[in-house]
This record gives structure tokens, C-alpha cells and sequence, in this order.
């Protein structure tokens, strides 16, 4: 045991599976462990480099095994999976693990803070916006099968609740009228948590340096702690156009024998933080189409040659570039400086 140098660990809800191998590559260790046993395997270890692929937990456990003083490399799966050899299994996963800690052009993954994780829950937790637009488009499509429509928008659901609320309405029957009723409960819960929400995202992003900096048009707040939360070491990425591409907002390629062939956006990426810089894009523009850009001369050229759809993802890919440039704090990006005024 003495002799291990690096280990692959292969993480899970409970069996976890370790293979280590010494400095000259020969196998040492391949065994199960129980979750209540890493740790104290781990302690018994000379300090060693951990491969583990950055899935659930797996910064917990990166945070875990740095205490006790070994050197811990999160990898993407999907950069792990070409070094599984058939069969796959903890234990083929394992042996592929410890293989790709080693390679010189591995990309690694960061260890985020267990305040950037807590901010990425609360971020992500206030997805019940989603809900309450079913929750919504069902309380529409219900009262609609009585004749009883309102005007699209927040405005129009509460007329619509209003109707509900009044049993001298006649036009639902009062057993439909239980049933919505219930329903708008429980979109009035939905909305009073989405705006706790909100206003522990609002407090946490003015107690955060790196949040407010990036508080500019066409990045929020909201986008504005997303980053600071996903992006654990902005100098990760080589350049604007790296982080750009890890977001997904590049176009796809497939290009060969000195062609170049671009298609749309990359599907890949982080499609969270692409869906907040779109919309941030978009709002940027329909600012303009409204109040004009005369402060914002490059944005005229880029409405004029481009579509809106096009543009906005143009926009977003600029967006995205300043983004990091700021975290990095990297003086090639300043562009478009009028953005910021």
C-alpha cells in the first residue's frame, strides 16, 4: 500500500471501487469500499494523486481527500470514457479513471467551494418558476373548457382566479371550482417562494465582489452568480472563446481537409448558463429596438447585418467573453467598452 502513487476512484451512492497503481504503472490495489469506510482508508495512505470523474458529489469528496492531504483531479466523464477497455463496470471505470488522471492533456474540472455549491442550489432551486408555468397553462386550459378566458400575461390569471373565487359565477360548475381553487393555492405558494428566492439570490450577489462586478447589461444578477458560482477558476480557460465554447455558445464544426464547415450552436456545454446569456442578449436588444443605439454603435452594425436570433447569440458569445475576461481580469477583452456605460 506504501507504494501507490495514483488512484482512480470511482464514486457512487454507496460501493465505491478504487484501483491504484505505483510510479511505474503496475497495479497495487482493486478493491470495494463502503461509504463509511473511504475516509479512513484514504488516512492510512501516503499523500497520492486522485482521479475522480466530476459527477454528484464528487466535490465533496475532492474537498474530503484534499484534507487529508492528497492531490485530487476532477475530469469530465465524458473525457474519461475512451480509456474504459469493454465491459463497463466500477471496475473497468476505476482502472479508466486512473489512467486519464496521468495524461499530460487531461482537462480538469476545479473543486468548487461549498459556498459556490449553496449558491448553485438556490440558483437552481428557483426553478419552480417552471411549475408555476404549468400550474398556470393549467388553470388556462381548465376555466377554458367553460368559455371563461383571460388576456395572456399575470394580469389575466388573476381576473381569471377572480372568477373562481366568486361562487355567484355560474358559468363553473362548483366542483371545477374546488379543483382550480386548488391550483391557485398553489400557485400563490409558488410565486411567495420564487420571490424568497429571489431575494436571497439579490442579497447574496451584493455580498459577493465577483457577482456585483459582473452586474452589466445583458448579465444581471441572476446570470451575474450563476457564473460566480459554475466558474470556480476563470483561469482554466485559455481565452474569452475557451469559456465561450465550455458555456456552448459556439457554433458546431465539421470541418475536414483544410474546410471549414460551421453549423449551429454546440448543444454542448452548460445549457443553464447558455439560456441566461441568450436571454440576457435579448433583452439587451429589445432595449435597443426601443430606445435606439446611439451609445452603442456596434450593436447598430449588428442588428443590421444579422437577424435577431443570429444577433442575439452573436451578443451572447460577446457577452460571454467579457464575462470571463472580467473573472480573469484579463485586459485583451474590453470590447465593446459602451456595453458597461
Amino acid at each position: 500500500m506504501q507504494s501507490i502513487t495514483t488512484i482512480g476512484l470511482d464514486i457512487a451512492k454507496s460501493v465505491f471501487r478504487v484501483h491504484g497503481v505505483d510510479a511505474a504503472g503496475r497495479v497495487v490495489v482493486r478493491r470495494q469500499l463502503k461509504r463509511r469506510h473511504v475516509v479512513a482508508v484514504f488516512q492510512k495512505l501516503p499523500p497520492c494523486l486522485v482521479g475522480i470523474e466530476a459527477c454528484a458529489s464528487s466535490h465533496h469528496w475532492s474537498r474530503e481527500l484534499e484534507a487529508l492531504g492528497h492531490t485530487v483531479r476532477l475530469m469530465p466523464a465524458s473525457y474519461v470514457k475512451p480509456y474504459v477497455k469493454r465491459q463497463k463496470n466500477d471496475a473497468t471505470d476505476a482502472e479508466a479513471i486512473c489512467e486519464a488522471v496521468t495524461r499530460p492533456t487531461m482537462r480538469f474540472v476545479p473543486t468548487k467551494t461549498t459556498e459556490q455549491q449553496a449558491c448553485l442550489i438556490l440558483h437552481r432551486a428557483r426553478q419552480f418558476i417552471r411549475q408555476q408555468t404549468a400550474v398556470i397553462n393549467s388553470i388556462r386550459a381548465y376555466l377554458a373548457e367553460f368559455g371563461i378566458v383571460a388576456a395572456v400575461g399575470r394580469r389575466g390569471v388573476e381576473r381569471l382566479l377572480e372568477v373562481v373565487a366568486n361562487k355567484n359565477d355560474r358559468r363553473l360548475p362548483e366542483i371545477a371550482r374546488v379543483g382550480v381553487a386548488a391550483l391557485g393555492e398553489q400557485l400563490r405558494a409558488l410565486k411567495a417562494q420564487i420571490l424568497k428566492f429571489d431575494r436571497c439570490i439579490i442579497a447574496w450577489h451584493r455580498s459577493n465582489a465577483t457577482s456585483r462586478q459582473l452586474d452589466i447589461p445583458g448579465i444581471g444578477p441572476a446570470l451575474a452568480i450563476a457564473l460566480a458560482g459554475s466558474v470556480a477558476d476563470p483561469n482554466a480557460f485559455r481565452s474569452g472563446r475557451d469559456f465561450s465554447a465550455w458555456v456552448g455558445l459556439v457554433p458546431r464544426q465539421n470541418s475536414s481537409g483544410g474546410k471549414d464547415k460551421l453549423g449551429s450552436i454546440s448543444k454542448q456545454g452548460d445549457r443553464y448558463l447558455r439560456s441566461l446569456f441568450t436571454a440576457g442578449a435579448l433583452a439587451v436588444i429589445r432595449y435597443a429596438k426601443i430606445h435606439g443605439t446611439q451609445h452603442r454603435p456596434w450593436l447598430t452594425a449588428l442588428l443590421a447585418r444579422r437577424p435577431t436570433k443570429v444577433a442575439a447569440i452573436a451578443l451572447a458569445n460577446k457577452l460571454a467573453t467579457m464575462a470571463w475576461a472580467m473573472m480573469a481580469k484579463d485586459e485583451r477583452y474590453k470590447e465593446p467598452a459602451a456595453l458597461a456605460a
